[in-house]
């Protein structure tokens, strides 16, 4: 079973069980984005991590391997057309060499790791309208020089 075949089978399981990721995550002990990502193909699930999430979607055996199959990650568009995404990119664009120009100013030359990282996404309410609050926190990885 491919990745994106577990993937679909795992989004359908989680909708025929009305399921949120929240739900899903707080059962596996892990944080909701990363129990996403892996539900989604871009991280791995331990065995006992897979087999938990398994029985508690009836997935069969070959889903619950594909969970633990390590991913080739961002496969798909380089600019994707998703509106959603699209907006990550846009930030990227607009500010990207504006928060490049930040960090190093503030940690010196280097990059954040997407490795050693954490994500939060929360809901604010506004009376204004409710808004997205997205934090990325990934540790500092000074470039070696020798």
């Amino acid at each position: 079973m491919t990745k994106l075949e577990m993937t679909e089978m795992v989004l359908l399981a989680k909708a025929k069980k009305k399921l949120q990721w929240a739900e899903i995550s707080a059962a596996l002990g892990l944080s909701e984005v990363f129990t996403t990502s892996a539900c989604l193909g871009q991280n791995t699930f331990s065995k006992s991590e897979a087999e938990k999430l398994g029985a508690m979607l009836s997935l069969p055996e070959d889903a619950v391997a594909a969970l633990q199959v390590f991913p080739t990650k961002g496969q798909g568009q380089v600019v994707p057309s998703d509106p959603l995404l699209y907006r990550f990119y846009e930030i990227c664009y607009v500010y990207g060499p504006t928060m490049k120009e930040l960090i190093h100013e503030k940690m010196g030359d280097g990059i954040m790791s997407a490795i050693d990282f954490t994500m939060d996404i929360e809901k604010v309410e506004d009376p204004k309208g409710d808004r997205v609050k997205v934090t990325l926190n990934g540790k500092f990885l000074a470039y070696k020089k020798w």
